[in-house]
């Protein structure tokens, strides 16, 4: 359950960050609404998440670089930003070190 609402937290994020860019500076009236009702919603499910026992260095790491994955993939196939090789390792590197937290946890 824990990590179905993590799910939540993290889509509700990157639908506010890439509403951010879509908000042009928030003179759009809906992108810039969906800024708000995303952000709030994706730290109340990260306080639900912490709520049910899940450690918070993990729920960081997890939330943090799926989101940056994530926002980095739509804004090269959707935005037309450009994403390098560097990047991309980079990417990897973060994913690699969640899933070494979340291992490393395991006992």
């Amino acid at each position: 359950m824990a990590y179905l609402v993590l799910a939540v937290a993290i889509l509700s994020e990157v639908i506010a960050t890439v509403s951010l860019k879509l908000s042009e500076g928030f003179s759009k009236p809906l992108p810039s609404v969906l800024v708000v009702v995303g952000y709030l919603a994706a730290f109340t499910a990260l306080g639900a998440v912490l709520k049910l026992g899940l450690p918070v260095g993990v729920v960081y790491a997890i939330w943090a670089g799926a989101g940056v994955a994530l926002v980095a993939v739509i804004g090269a196939v959707f935005l037309g930003e450009s994403v390098t090789a560097v990047q991309i390792g980079g990417i990897a590197l973060i994913i690699g070190g969640v899933v070494a937290l979340e291992l490393g946890g395991a006992h």
